[in-house]
């Protein structure tokens, strides 16, 4: 996909991690970057407020979605429906809203990249949570880049990835956590925000890509 000085990219979530990563690797391209995030003032769990911004935003050709909620992990019989409610109101309600607005003003040709996680398509108990988001994000990603065609739809799927999300973890306990991770995965090694970021430039630059999930996980779904 060919940026020009016209160009116009939104990362929504772009204030940290892999958001981050990506806003700035799209800053080194010709266009401009919007980012936006909880940080900035948009709540991703207020459609009215979504809508206000894509419509103050005017024409965007890509828009990148890589908002976050911090789902409750647990048995099903010890999840709060109340927490497990919250999560998804951010990451799948708000991906579909940020879809929905940003549909209105996406040029033909342009492109909508979400993010689920390896835990959509692996079995891991105590995460019944964050594997139905993500999961359902992946399959509702797929019927969007049919109705909303030549807008491309797709997903990056990323793993265990070193970011500010684990910031609450003491130092050590993020250090042997990841250690151990690496050592079990076939990569060898968990991802960086950079390496993720790359996976949303792939979907952007594509133009054969749509309704795709990327995996960016290390191996783990092989494990």
């Amino acid at each position: 996909m060919t940026f020009t000085k016209e160009t116009k990219t939104i990362v929504i979530g772009g204030t940290s991690g892999i958001g981050k990563a990506v806003a700035t690797a799209l800053a080194n391209r010709d266009g401009t970057i919007e980012v936006a995030s909880r940080s900035t003032g948009l709540d991703v769990k207020d459609e009215a407020a979504i809508a206000a911004y894509f419509d103050a935003q005017g024409p965007v050709d890509h828009v990148v979605f890589t908002a976050g909620s911090s789902a409750p992990g647990g048995a099903i019989t010890n999840v709060s429906f109340d927490a497990a409610k919250q999560a998804f109101d951010t990451k799948f309600w708000g991906a579909v809203a940020v879809a929905k607005a940003a549909a209105r003003h996406i040029k033909p040709g342009g492109t909508i990249t979400l993010t689920s996680g390896f835990l959509a398509r692996r079995t891991v108990p105590g995460t019944y949570v964050k594997t139905a988001m993500n999961a359902a994000l992946e399959a509702v990603a797929k019927i969007l880049a049919k109705e909303l065609a030549p807008i491309r739809v797709n997903v990056v799927s990323p793993g265990l990835t070193d970011t500010e999300a684990y910031a609450g973890m003491t130092s050590e306990a993020r250090m042997a956590m990841l250690h151990n991770a690496a050592k079990s995965l076939p990569a060898g090694k968990v991802g960086c925000a950079d390496d993720l970021a790359a996976g949303y430039l792939f979907a952007i630059d594509n133009p054969f890509v749509t309704g795709a999930v990327i995996d960016i996980d290390g191996g783990a779904l092989i494990n």
